[in-house]
């Protein structure tokens, strides 16, 4: 049986520094960090997509990238 070392990244942060704040604000708002829809599995070959706030299945599809193309869709559409 193969063994497999963990590939190490180097860790930084997502969140922009700067020296000024943005629109009046030190931080940015939770809806840029946090997707409002996420694929989730559900079952064999398929997957729902989910509003991350209220977790209602907004739609759902037999392929991953089908699914995940419809939850960038929904992301931009809203």
């Amino acid at each position: 049986m193969a063994t497999f070392t963990p590939l190490i990244l180097p860790v930084t942060s997502r969140v922009a520094q700067t020296h000024e704040p943005l629109n009046g604000y030190d931080h940015l708002p939770i809806s840029l960090g946090q997707p409002r829809y996420r694929v989730v599995p559900a079952g064999k070959c398929f997957f729902h997509i989910e509003e991350t706030s209220t977790g209602r299945v907004r739609g759902f599809r037999t392929d991953h990238n089908e699914a995940c193309h419809l939850a960038r869709r929904l992301e931009q559409s809203a």
